[in-house]
């Protein structure tokens, strides 16, 4: 197990137990969230999320078409989809259907870059240990 996937349980833990802590913070007004009526800062709200939302997304192209975890921190994108579930609770805290939606998407393409990377990273991994071998193999033959 990957020092980053022993950090991500605790982390997500943590995240879990203090929303579990703040039942006095739930929105009781969740009909307002459904109201397909929008305001004009709610326009606003989405086009601002577009950019923030997808700023991630070419890094997890880019490390899905290279195939390869060089250049990638999963550690950033691991600590902002932990930090965007924060988000998508305020989001419903307000009822601001832009905040939790952005950050529904964002929190999806972030876990995905770390999911990328771990999987990446074993695939690597192994191809590094098979060459090896047959690099050993052969001097020893």
């Amino acid at each position: 197990m990957s020092r980053l996937s022993r950090l991500a349980l605790p982390v997500l833990l943590l995240g879990v137990v203090t929303l579990c802590g703040c039942r006095d913070l739930v929105p009781h007004d969740t009909q307002s969230l459904l109201i397909p009526r929008f305001h004009k800062s709610e326009v606003f709200g989405f086009v601002a999320g577009l950019g923030t939302t997808f700023a991630a997304l070419p890094d997890l192209l880019a490390m899905l078409k290279r195939r390869s975890t060089a250049g990638m921190n999963p550690r950033m994108a691991l600590i902002m989809g932990v930090f965007q579930i924060l988000w998508i609770y305020y989001g419903l805290l307000i009822a601001s259907r832009p905040v939790i939606l952005w950050n529904m998407i964002a929190v999806l393409i972030n876990l995905s870059s770390v999911a990328a990377y771990n999987y990446l990273a074993r695939v690597e991994k192994a191809r590094q240990a098979k060459i090896t071998v047959k690099f050993v193999s052969r001097g020893q033959g």
